[in-house]
């Protein structure tokens, strides 16, 4: 997992710009590819060649990886299964997504620390804000894992939730399509896009970006949310850029 004082690194200074310091929200579904259930090494390199295009331009990049690709907490409660016990199986399934990217991203040559929000010290660390803002200061990648750790909450309430920690001037969310729309795209070919949207217009229409409690947090500690599409070459750095395409939500 490497030390805190690694005499090969020093410390980072984020790039110039209003995105300095971001954090990247992934489904675990984005990982599958092609795949039907699980994880794609291809995607999962593809993805890990995004990070590192922005991470190579000094900007301070942080993640949260969801884990529907393994296991859904809400699915097995709908099957019978305890919600509890099925939203702590949904975070173990986020700690494989998250040592997956970290493994792809450090073939890279790209330091990267998994911190979970459940203790598993055998393969990764615990999660402290403190030793997770000096990862970054340190300009290492830093992936968030087990979600908030506690069941009822979604990866997007935990990626909301760590962007607030770590000062985060962005949370941005990659999705399979360019951006919010008032229908799914993929089914519904005359869609509204969005290009700007207010926190209260994701609220008052129910639009499905993230859920209520992840884009309250968001307004409250003032962290402009970027939907776009991850499957596009380059995008992740185009948008920390303020270019390509992509809705930004605000106030």
């Amino acid at each position: 997992m490497g030390s805190e004082t690694d005499q090969s690194e020093t410390d980072h200074r984020a790039a110039p710009g209003p995105y300095s310091r971001v954090l990247l929200k992934i489904s675990g579904e984005a990982l599958m590819g092609n795949l039907a259930y699980g994880i794609d090494p291809e995607m999962v390199d593809r993805v890990a060649g995004e990070i590192e295009s922005v991470h190579s331009i000094g900007i301070e990049v942080c993640l949260v990886i969801g884990g529907g690709n393994i296991f859904r907490g809400m699915s097995a409660a709908a099957s019978g299964m305890e919600r509890t016990t099925g939203d702590y199986m949904g975070m173990l399934a986020t700690v494989m997504n998250s040592l997956a990217m970290q493994s792809a991203l450090e073939r890279r040559g790209i330091p990267t620390r998994v911190l979970s929000a459940l203790p598993i010290a055998a393969v990764c660390e615990p999660y402290i804000r403190r030793r997770a803002m000096r990862h970054m200061e340190k300009g290492r990648v830093v992936i968030f894992a087990s979600g908030t750790g506690n069941p009822f909450f979604t990866t997007d309430t935990a990626a909301a939730l760590r962007a607030s920690e770590m000062g985060c001037r962005a949370l941005l969310k990659a999705t399979k399509v360019d951006g919010v729309y008032d229908a799914d795209p993929m089914k519904v070919p005359d869609a509204k896009r969005y290009e700007q949207l207010t926190y209260m217009d994701v609220l008052r229409h129910d639009l499905k970006v993230m859920d209520a409690s992840a884009i309250s947090l968001a307004r409250e500690n003032d962290i402009p949310i970027l939907v776009f599409s991850i499957h596009n070459n380059g995008a992740f750095a185009d948008v920390v850029q303020g270019k390509g395409r992509f809705t930004i939500i605000t106030e």
